[in-house]
């Protein structure tokens, strides 16, 4: 089949978005179909089914960036389309897919209405777009012929198919020696640096631990705020290599977030497959992915209840990548086809 992928994440921004499309495409590819990507056009340098529409630069977020238009016509013939996102991208892969009259399938990643106290800086401001953005979304999700999302809760007037993004189990594995390890007890985190990723409630554990290191992997709008209060036991990088995340993950003793903002949490799972608990918020998508078997859940806010599941999380000893295979990808990708009907 020709699969378009129409998105308005990319590369060279670092997300789960876009490496979920690239898991995606890979797999795709590898059972023998054509996946073509439309994204908004940037630095990087597409291969030959990479297809970049003109861009503008994003004044809300550096890292992504606003698509303009590109001609239908300069598409190639696709039998599904599959949009990752609602904006501009998004709403042209819906175009394409009404023109040519094939099927439309849309993959519900992020609740984007929680990032826009970011932008607006004022929370009532912030509440009246948050509003009326989920009022255009539930409108532009009821136009495909299949929603798909990693939990079957996403604050949206649809029933979604279930279809968790998928765990790269080849690649996220335990890694023996690792180039991050370190004799200190670790705690560590990996993913964006925005207010609702709540990163400012794990340097508070730091700060009531401080014999305990934290390692803080990512990037975002919070990341300079967060940098400059944090407690000397707190170290900060920029996002890693892909191929650096497995040894990242395994040098970790636990791995923490309180994040209310994810819809799967991709990061958690990956930590688990490579045999690191997680210490979690007790909020959706956690309270349905993280257990006995892979980690702790804690009250959101409540620090006392924080510090004892990472120390739960340190003193035990859990079958934590066994208690994510239900999360691979390659299920991901036979459920993927079954939806496009692949015969």
């Amino acid at each position: 089949m020709n699969i378009g992928f129409f998105t308005d994440s990319y590369f060279p921004g670092v997300d789960g978005v876009t490496y979920t499309i690239r898991a995606w495409r890979n797999r795709l590819e590898d059972r023998g179909h054509d996946v073509y990507v439309v994204y908004p056009a940037s630095s990087y340098e597409p291969d030959d089914r990479e297809l970049p529409v003109p861009s503008l630069p994003n004044p809300f977020y550096g890292q992504y960036r606003v698509p303009t238009y590109r001609r239908l016509s300069t598409l190639p013939d696709l039998d599904v389309v599959h949009c990752h996102g609602p904006a501009s991208t998004g709403l042209m892969g819906r175009r394409y897919a009404k023109k040519r009259g094939v099927k439309s399938v849309y993959t519900h990643h992020t609740p984007v209405e929680d990032y826009f106290v970011q932008g607006l800086k004022l929370e009532s401001l912030a509440g009246i777009a948050g509003r009326a953005y989920v009022a255009y979304e539930n409108r532009f999700l009821q136009s495909f012929d299949c929603v798909t999302a990693s939990t079957s809760r996403i604050r949206r007037d649809v029933s979604p198919r279930q279809l968790p993004v998928g765990i790269e189990t080849d690649t996220f594995r335990p890694v023996a020696d690792s180039k991050f390890a370190s004799d200190e007890p670790t705690v560590g985190y990996s993913g964006r640096m925005t207010r609702n990723k709540n990163v400012d409630e794990i340097l508070r554990l730091a700060e009531r631990l401080p014999d305990v290191r934290f390692e803080l992997v990512g990037d975002g709008p919070v990341r300079e705020e967060l940098e400059r209060g944090a407690p000397e036991n707190a170290r900060f990088r920029d996002f890693l290599p892909r191929e650096d995340l497995p040894a990242f993950y395994s040098a970790l003793d636990v791995f923490v977030t309180a994040s209310t903002c994810d819809t799967l949490g991709l990061s958690t799972l990956e930590a688990n497959a490579c045999g690191t608990p997680v210490a979690a918020a007790d909020v959706p998508p956690f309270d349905r992915t993280i257990g006995d078997d892979n980690g702790a859940r804690f009250e959101h806010g409540d620090l006392d209840n924080m510090a004892r599941a990472v120390d739960d999380c340190l003193e035990g000893d859990r079958p934590t990548r066994a208690a994510v295979e239900a999360f691979s990808v390659d299920r991901t990708i036979d459920e993927l086809e079954e939806i496009y009907g692949v015969s």
